[in-house]
């Protein structure tokens, strides 16, 4: 069986997705001493709707019907995929290792699976159960470098609450979508954007002191141009776009490419040589990911129209 062309050009969108979030972590955790989470979260989505706001205005009188009808789950869509994850994620990579944060963030496409059945009755097949269960081990291995044996050693900080948290608000993030209202893609963007400023600038206030005595460097804008146009406006409308393809369950697995990027990354751009535990874990990946795509599941598809 193979893949309809719709789903291959979404897997591809998942892909390239996962590369920009992927560098999305890296930038965050290289300027995490720089600026801080809370406002480095508020620039990113202000940049983001500077951008995106005048591609929406056109498309706002034809969806000012919906976006009122709809505005509570608009709301907690906003609230949990832009304001919350990413508020817990930078916060979080001030305090974690880079190994500790991709184990936590390999746990999302379960996580997507369980709130699936909890909220929506949403059975996964067999196939898409094993195709988890593989990425997530290649991860795994990834992540301790072959040595699984390590797992014993594991110890958990702040950091890493925080950044289940994220965690558990993008498994909910990404399950919802399929209760996203029929509007404009840019529309969608835009005000769930707008609410991540609006999120993000009392808890910005807070961080006033190291505001105030934050120095804009090269570094610093460079970092705030690349998580304000790459991993906002180009990476989400990918990925609600996939979303709407293939469903919450097989989108999320995609998350799993995270930590193959993240090497891939580091070999490219850090020179750091990749190893034979980098490749094992990279085959199991794909091969989970391939599995879940070409097993059909039972679960409940969403309107591909959408977006």
């Amino acid at each position: 069986m193979t893949c309809p062309r719709p789903q291959t050009a979404a897997y591809a969108m998942l892909a390239l997705v996962m590369l920009l979030w992927a560098g999305n972590s890296i930038v965050a955790r290289a300027v995490h001493d720089a600026i801080p989470p809370f406002f480095l979260a508020l620039l990113r989505w202000t940049g983001a709707l500077m951008v995106v706001a005048p591609l929406a205005a056109r498309h706002f009188a034809a969806d000012r019907a919906a976006i009122a009808r709809s505005w509570p789950v608009i709301v907690l869509l906003g609230l949990l995929g832009v304001a919350a994850f990413n508020a817990f994620l930078y916060s979080g990579l001030r305090y974690t290792t880079a190994s500790n944060g991709m184990l936590l963030q390999a746990a999302i496409p379960a996580l997507v699976l369980i709130v699936d059945f909890v909220m929506f009755r949403a059975r996964a097949g067999i196939g898409a159960i094993l195709g988890v269960m593989l990425s997530t081990f290649g991860v795994v291995i990834i992540v301790f470098q072959g040595q699984l044996t390590a797992l014993s050693q594991v110890t958990f900080n702040r950091g890493d609450a925080l950044i289940l948290g994220g965690v558990v608000t993008w498994a909910f993030y990404t399950s919802l979508l399929r209760l996203r209202p029929k509007l404009h893609g840019q529309s969608f963007l835009a005000v769930t954007f707008a609410i991540g400023v609006v999120t993000m600038l009392p808890l910005a206030a807070t961080e006033w002191r190291e505001i105030a005595t934050m120095h804009f460097t090269a570094q610093v804008i460079g970092a705030v141009i690349y998580v304000a146009l790459l991993p906002s406006v180009v990476a989400y409308t990918l990925f609600n776009a996939a979303v709407a393809t293939v469903g919450p369950a097989k989108a999320g697995q995609a998350i799993t490419l995270m930590p193959l990027f993240g090497a891939l990354l580091a070999a490219f751009t850090l020179g750091e040589q990749l190893h034979g535990h980098q490749l094992a874990g990279m085959t199991l990946i794909l091969s989970g990911i391939v599995l879940s795509a070409l097993v059909r599941g039972r679960g409940a598809t969403i309107d591909p129209a959408r977006g």
